[in-house]
């Protein structure tokens, strides 16, 4: 590494150490790569110089910090996003919780929404929407409660809906939606049974037997450590027969909990866990 390169992250680590003491938030755990990205983009919109100038109006200013947080928060998604995933829910993760009498699902990392109310759909579409409790969380409260307004511009929906029928979906979309100008908002009957909460994935505890949790695309942007320290997390809040859904670029195993999962889905990184069930 040349002496730029490391003073560059030298300053960025002087930067999240600075977040975590004033604010609480710890994103010392999450990939280098992605942190200077992030950082550097926030830069290059605010104006600022340097890291050491931004780190000081960060400590002075709290509209500076929410603006950073928003840019280190994990935010792009899609309703409905990789359609072969949700086929694989629809098709042959469902059946199985179907014969639950309660089923609680945790959206881990929820950002704004759009996966949570995908997988609200599909489980309307298989009669199981009435005995579904979800518990949709992030740690970005600004984005909470965009994702509980679930509200979606137009032009995003016509994606949503290609990726919808692609998925399996044999309604029309639109059911799911009302249109006010160039937005959509979903409909409020598919929110009875979802809690939007806050959680901390670096440092808040478990949610207790859920028997399908979600946290796709979030891991990529963690290092090693604080991979394992969360799939030890998943593993402490799914029941026995589980199951525990990644992204496409992510993967169970060689974590410190891999032994304990089968991989249900492979090719959609779809994983239930096995250890402690009868052979």
């Amino acid at each position: 590494m040349d002496k730029d390169a490391e003073n560059l992250m030298i300053e960025v680590q002087l930067l999240l150490n600075a977040v975590y003491l004033k604010y609480g938030y710890d994103f010392r755990g999450y990939s280098e790569a992605s942190l200077k990205r992030r950082i550097l983009r926030n830069l290059a919109f605010s104006g600022y110089r340097n890291i050491p100038e931004l780190l000081r109006h960060v400590l002075c200013d709290k509209s500076c910090f929410e603006k950073l947080l928003l840019d280190l928060s994990i935010n792009v998604t899609d309703m409905f996003r990789d359609p072969l995933f949700y086929k694989a829910i629809r098709d042959q993760v469902l059946p199985d919780l179907k014969k639950l009498p309660l089923i609680k699902v945790w959206h881990a990392g929820c950002a704004s929404g759009e996966e949570v109310y995908s997988m609200a759909i599909l489980f309307f579409e298989a009669g199981l929407h009435q005995k579904t409790q979800v518990y949709a969380t992030d740690f970005n409260e600004k984005i909470l409660i965009a994702a509980k307004e679930g509200i979606y511009s137009l032009e995003k929906i016509k994606g949503y809906t290609s990726n919808y029928h692609q998925s399996g979906g044999k309604s029309s979309f639109g059911d799911y939606y009302a249109a006010r100008n160039k937005h959509a908002a979903i409909h409020a009957s598919f929110k009875k049974n979802i809690v939007f909460a806050h959680h901390n994935l670096v440092s808040d505890g478990p949610f207790g037997e859920m028997d399908l949790i979600l946290c796709r695309n979030v891991l990529i942007y963690f290092n090693r450590n604080l991979q394992n320290r969360v799939f030890d997390l998943f593993n402490d809040s799914l029941d026995q027969g589980g199951y525990l859904c990644l992204g496409s670029k992510e993967s169970l195993r060689y974590s410190t909990c891999s032994d304990g999962f089968e991989d249900f889905v492979p090719k959609e990184k779809i994983y239930r866990k096995t250890l402690g069930l009868p052979v």
